[in-house]
Formats: structure tokens, C-alpha cells, sequence
């Protein structure tokens, strides 16, 4: 019923009265389960600081499976993916998907969209082939209600959306109206010289000022994301963690074991809730260990239950068992797996 999927982009979540978690990670996505690992390697990955990033899936040289990139260094691979047989292309969504409307402000994202073709020469979808869908209605727009011809679509249940195109997409822009505080876009980070085989420098050049061009305009990026390797030098740092507290209170432990149990849609009662210590972002760099994030372990809650749940989706199936890590000291949710992947 449900073709086996990836999905990797920016997730934000509250999970309390103050509190919320911010940051990208990919999923995947399947009849038989899921599973889900939050990326924390680059510059602030959990910062909301106006940069743009990128965001790829490249299929590896043999078999069927992909590689995950974040602007263009590798951070994991799938394992679950079905054969795309040849002169079949996949179906791509690129978008906003937002929970609980009338509490959420999302400011002007700009999505664009590159793929691959079996020549290696980089292309952009048709503008014929495209499709636009907002569930909530176009801010401004009219509802066509006979009863009140005047009748628009108004903040919170609309969306602002724009595309940007002409024979070809090139650009969809979204955005959720609602008050927000406009911040200066920070200059991004800078680094010289070549790393497998990409000018270092004309890739922060690019992604400063045009990073929709970088695969094409910056030597050797294309050959280089093609492989999986890592391809932005500037990236790989990690900003500085803060150290998580190991004794995490009672208090602190149950109202993660309570967000998982809302999460996955089970009951608390059937929930086995355990801490722990783990190194962050080990295999993040691929083995640069000098460019590799601190090594010092980070407190860890682990959620575990054997119950029916939904998994992270609500697509109406149905799933036996799950597994979830979070950061001890932020709730964020570090990795997680349901259904038949949690085995695999």
C-alpha cells in the first residue's frame, strides 16, 4: 500500500511548556517499519541561524540501497529500499508539513530541487511534471464558498506559497504567517584548498551567494557527491556541545518516556526506560579525525516498548515494538527504529 521511502530535512518539535528540539534528520520509511536518525554533524545543526543547507540521497554504485548526504558530507545509508527498476523515476516532495496549525509560525523557506540522471548530467524537473498541494489553502485566496464569496483563506490555517518557474521548477517558497523576529543571516563558514578532489574555497564562495549552482559551478563537487565522500571541509565541524548531565532527575526521565509514548501512540504502562552514555557524531566525519566532534560521552535516554504503534507517521498502519534514544539533556530525539527495521 506504502512504497518504501526516504525522507531527510529539518524537523521542530515542542515538547513542553518551554521547550522544543530543532534540528535535520533523515528517515526511512516502509511497509515492514521505520527508522530515523537525527544528523548532528556540521556547523550548528541545531541552530535555526538562516544558512542554507542541502540535502541529498544518491543510490550507491551496486545493489539497491542509498546514501544520505547533509551539505554534501555523508550521514548514513538505508537499508531498506526496493529496486527502482531502469526508466522508472521516482516520485520527489519537497515541502512544509506542520502539526497543530494554530500554534505554529514557519518563516519563508525556499525548497529547490536537482536530480540525476543514468548520463551524470544534472537536471531539474519539468514545470508540467510538478504538482502544488496546500491542504490549509492559500493565505489571501478565496475559500469558493458559495454561501460567502468574499470569504479568503487567513492566518493560522493558510499557507503562504510561491513557485518559481518557467519550462523548468526552479524554485517552490513557503512560508506560515504569523509574528516572527527577522534575523541578520550569518556569514557562512569559510575553508581554502581541496578536500577529494572540490576547490574548497569556490564551494563556500558558492554557497554564500548562488548555492542552487554549486553542483555544477564548483569543481569537482559533482564528482565528489557521486561517491559519497566527504566534499565540504567547512562542514564537518561541529559547534561546541554543551556537556549533558548524567543524572538526569526522575522527573526530567519520565517526561521523555511520556513524549515517546505520544510519539509512537502507546500506552506509558508499556514502556522499559533506561539511561545511559554514548559518544556523539563517532562515524559522522567518515574517519577525519581531526575535524571529529568531542569524544566525550553524552547522557542518553532509551525508550523500548514490544506494544502496537504507529511508528513516526501516521499513515494508518500498524507496527509491533519500537526503540528511541534522546539526549538526556535537550529530550531531542537522537535516533529511532520501529517495526521490522528495529531487527534488521
Amino acid at each position: 500500500m506504502f512504497a518504501n521511502s526516504i525522507e531527510v530535512g529539518l524537523y521542530a518539535e515542542k515538547t513542553g511548556p518551554t521547550a522544543s528540539t530543532y534540528g535535520p534528520r533523515w528517515t526511512e520509511l516502509g511497509n515492514s517499519g521505520g527508522k530515523t536518525k537525527a544528523i548532528t554533524a556540521g556547523i550548528n545543526p541545531a541552530v535555526a541561524d538562516n544558512m542554507n543547507h542541502t540535502y541529498m540521497t544518491v543510490r550507491q554504485a551496486s545493489g539497491d540501497q542509498w546514501d544520505v548526504l547533509y551539505d554534501f558530507n555523508w550521514v548514513g545509508s538505508t537499508t531498506d529500499q526496493l529496486k527502482v527498476p531502469r526508466g522508472n523515476s521516482n516520485r520527489i516532495d519537497i515541502g512544509l508539513e506542520v502539526m497543530g496549525p494554530q500554534h505554529v509560525t514557519v518563516p519563508e523557506i525556499a525548497n529547490r530541487v536537482q536530480f540525476m540522471a543514468e548520463n551524470k548530467a544534472w537536471s531539474r524537473a519539468a514545470t508540467a511534471d510538478t504538482a502544488q498541494v496546500t491542504t490549509l489553502g492559500i493565505c489571501g485566496q478565496s475559500k469558493g464558498l458559495p454561501s460567502d464569496p468574499t470569504a479568503v483563506y487567513t492566518a493560522p490555517y493558510c499557507f503562504n506559497a510561491k513557485l518559481t518557474d518557467a519550462t523548468k521548477f526552479t524554485q517552490w517558497t513557503v512560508s506560515k504567517p504569523g509574528t516572527t523576529t527577522s534575523q541578520a543571516s550569518p556569514l557562512p563558514p569559510r575553508a581554502t584548498g581541496t578536500l577529494n578532489g572540490v576547490d574548497q574555497k569556490a564551494l563556500s564562495r558558492c554557497l554564500a551567494t548562488d548555492p542552487d549552482a554549486c553542483l555544477t559551478s564548483v569543481p569537482g563537487l559533482s564528482a565528489c557527491v557521486q561517491t559519497a565522500k566527504v566534499c565540504n571541509a567547512a562542514a564537518l565541524r561541529s559547534a561546541p556541545r554543551s556537556s549533558a548531565r548524567a543524572d538526569s532527575s526522575p522527573g526530567e526521565v519520565a517526561d521523555i518516556g511520556a513524549s515517546a509514548a505520544a510519539s509512537f501512540g502507546v500506552a506509558q504502562n508499556t514502556l522499559r526506560v533506561t539511561t545511559g552514555t554514548r559518544a556523539p557524531g563517532a562515524t559522522a566525519t567518515f574517519g577525519l579525525s581531526s575535524q571529529s566532534p568531542a569524544a566525550a560521552d553524552t547522557a542518553v535516554v532509551t525508550v523500548e516498548s514490544s506494544a502496537p504503534n504507529h511508528g513516526l507517521e501516521q499513515r494508518g498502519l500498524t507496527f509491533q515494538g519500537f526503540r528511541a534514544t534522546y539526549s538526556a539533556s535537550t529530550g531531542q530525539l537522537l535516533d529511532a527504529c520501529w517495526g521490522q527495521l528495529c531487527r534488521s
